[in-house]
């Protein structure tokens, strides 16, 4: 198959998150595979393409889920679309997170805003095998109510999962007020609310740039070494194939060696962290 090649596919559902987040479900052949952490690159006709990380888990078959938060050309001409339209991908790309060297471990998941999507296929694929993993725990921000995502979710995970969700500010985007009785600070504070200790766990780190050094710094102090810290520089993924070079970091490339990269890997890396 041609690396360059997009393929037609037909969006099978849309779902929509909050006020510019919508999950697209994008139908594909059963024997399209792909590992938690990687992305397709999505095109529209005469519009441009762009990189989006699956979030559906590698065990749904016959479609892959995308997150897309309407932010730019390609994404606002997809938002457009509905169930029936024809979009083109081409991938899956990049390394994804791990599963099966992590299995018996805990798991503390770190999340910030869009840092969600990328992970949610992940975080559903261990739930669904809970035997396999040590203790699990989902540690979710987000600027606002509104901008919370997958909220239908959030129920079952909190049966399934330690799981804690706050806000920066409990308003809504605009600035005006809400309702909300839940926790208001920064993501990455939920740490201090654990009740055990999580030294021995894999951290994975997902979210705006701004938060990495912070939450890096976090799981270091509670006893974390940086092999057992995961992170995803999808802000860098670009053409996939690693031929325009814009998501060249030193000698790593985003859309080859990551978007996941073990922050040993990566910590002495200008620009990467």
């Amino acid at each position: 198959m041609n690396i360059y090649q997009p393929q037609k596919r037909t969006i099978m559902k849309v779902t929509e998150l909050n006020y510019d987040t919508k999950v697209f479900r994008i139908k594909v052949s059963r024997g399209f595979t792909h590992q938690p952490g990687q992305f397709v690159e999505l095109s529209v006709p005469g519009i441009g393409e762009a990189p989006i990380s699956i979030c559906s888990s590698p065990e749904e078959k016959g479609y892959i889920d995308l997150c897309i938060r309407r932010v730019g050309s390609v994404t606002n001409a997809v938002h457009k679309m509905t169930a029936g339209d024809a979009i083109y991908i081409r991938g899956p790309y990049g390394v994804g997170f791990p599963l099966d060297s992590i299995k018996g471990k805990d798991i503390v998941y770190l999340l910030g805003g869009l840092g969600l999507p990328p992970v949610r296929g992940h975080i559903n694929y261990v739930l669904a095998h809970k035997e396999d993993f040590g203790r699990v725990t989902i540690l979710y921000g987000a600027r606002t109510p509104a901008d919370l995502l997958f909220k239908h979710e959030f129920d079952d995970w909190k049966k399934r999962a330690n799981f804690l969700v706050t806000v920066d500010a409990a308003k809504n985007p605009d600035g005006t007020p809400c309702h909300w009785d839940g926790c208001v600070g920064f993501g990455v504070a939920l740490i201090d609310k654990l009740t055990y200790p999580i030294k021995d766990a894999v951290g994975i780190i997902v979210g705006p740039p701004v938060m990495y050094k912070f939450a890096i710094k976090r799981f270091k102090e509670a006893g974390m070494e940086d092999r057992q810290i995961y992170v995803s520089l999808e802000r860098l993924m670009k053409c996939g194939v690693g031929k325009c070079q814009h998501c060249q970091i030193n000698h790593k490339y985003c859309c080859l060696d990551g978007p996941v990269f073990n922050y040993a890997e990566v910590k002495e890396l200008p620009e990467a962290i």
